[in-house]
């Protein structure tokens, strides 16, 4: 990386650190910036965009692992508790009704995709990202079952959806024939060994930090360190069996959160400050990588998929998942709305980017414009109609019991806002 790569990266950082409040007021929010500099950087030859993703390999990689172990790790048993059922209903049917809407539509808008492909770009943009709607999960005036729901639902299925993701990027390499495709047999196999060693590290970790802090073995100023290597831990531990790594980071931080006891939220700030930094660095990368691929292939029917997906195909299977919950119209609709596509979605277009070479174009180019759409779309509306519907729904609120608070939204390079 040059010197003047460096230096506007860190100065970019900086600045944004300056001048984020002011700039999210006016419905710019990090994602926009750092995609903006990331395709300024690749359009002025500064950096070498499409033919970089080898080299933030392990930039892309270290950000996924702490944010599904982050997210898992944020949710407890308690936090789930008051809307058991319709989180339930969210993640285990409107989340696979997503998937294959999504790849059915793939599938038919974009025939040259494939199969895998064409799967790839529907588990990639099935996760959704609160932090892109801050003032969704955040204002008070959205009845908080409501700004719960769509903080756990955020939280959980970017690593529900992780192994399909995986699996569409070694099915489609072992179609294409690519060079160390392990095909899809063994992406499961993978995926088995990553499940063992993320609940064993995860959940022995959690409890050996616990008993540290009861016998004042540990500091606490160093806990939260500590945290952030365990998830680097439950990843290499789990790689270094011919594990899945980012299967083993997900279900390290669900079963941390169920060991690690009282003080373990706490000490996950730490790690999330480092994944908001790197995911800063994702944008940026993302936006000098995947925008010049998305300006050499202008297409309608990438734009068309891309507004369907994040209306059609995430709103029909959430009123699908819905029926018999006892929600109102508007907050089904609400809820189906705010979807937002982000970090785990681009997350997965670099990954798959980088695994597949120029054969994940095409596939990238439709996760990429959908995201963007995203940024643009829920950033600015999200003001606004948090507003509407809080104003619609605070007598509704006002008397139904509010079981726990809505859980501390992860940083994710993002201000937490009230």
């Amino acid at each position: 990386m040059s010197p003047t790569v460096v230096l506007v990266v860190a100065a970019s950082i900086f600045l944004w650190g300056v001048v984020s409040a002011r700039l999210e007021r006016a419905d710019l929010t990090a994602p926009i910036v750092f995609m903006a500099v990331g395709a300024v950087l690749a359009g002025s030859g500064v950096v070498e965009g499409p033919t970089a993703p080898e080299t933030v390999k392990p930039l892309v990689e270290v950000t996924l692992v702490w944010v599904l172990f982050s997210d898992a790790a944020r949710l407890r048993v308690q936090d789930l508790r008051a809307d058991v059922g319709m989180c339930v209903r969210l993640l285990a049917v409107g989340l696979p009704l997503t998937v294959l809407a999504g790849w059915g539509l793939a599938a038919w808008l974009f025939p040259s995709l494939g199969v895998w492909l064409a799967l790839l770009v529907a588990a990639a943009l099935a996760p959704t990202d609160a932090a892109l709607g801050v003032p969704v999960v955040t204002n008070p005036v959205v009845p908080s079952r409501v700004r719960r729901l769509i903080t756990v639902e955020s939280g959980l299925n970017d690593g529900i959806a992780t192994p399909v993701v995986l699996l569409a990027v070694a099915g489609a390499a072992s179609a294409e024939a690519l060079p160390d495709s392990t095909g899809v047999g063994t992406a499961a196999v993978e995926l088995l060994i990553g499940a063992v060693v993320g609940v064993v590290v995860g959940a022995g970790g959690g409890w050996l930090l616990r008993r540290a802090r009861r016998a004042h073995w540990a500091s606490e100023e160093f806990t939260g360190i500590a945290v952030l290597a365990l998830a680097l831990l439950s990843y290499v531990t789990s790689t270094s069996l011919q594990g899945n790594g980012f299967v083993a980071a997900f279900l390290g931080g669900l079963a941390f959160a169920a060991t690690a006891g009282q003080r373990g939220p706490a000490e996950l700030l730490f790690l999330e400050q480092a994944s908001g930094l790197v995911s800063l660095l994702v944008w940026l990368a993302f936006g000098a990588i995947a925008v010049p691929i998305v300006v050499d292939n202008p297409d309608a029917t990438t734009l068309l998929y891309a507004v369907l997906s994040l209306t059609l195909v995430r709103m029909v299977p959430v009123a699908l998942a819905s029926l018999g919950a006892r929600l109102d119209r508007g907050t089904v609709l609400f809820i189906g709305w705010f979807g937002p596509r982000g970090l785990a979605s681009l997350v997965f277009a670099l990954l798959a980017l980088e695994e597949l070479g120029p054969d994940a174009h095409e596939a990238v180019s439709v996760i990429a414009v959908t995201v963007f759409l995203s940024v643009l779309a829920h950033g600015v509306s999200a003001g606004p109609l948090a507003a509407r519907y809080g104003r619609r729904h605070r007598v509704a609120d006002a008397g139904a019991p509010q079981g726990s608070p809505p859980p501390d939204l992860p940083l994710r390079g993002l201000p937490r806002r009230a």
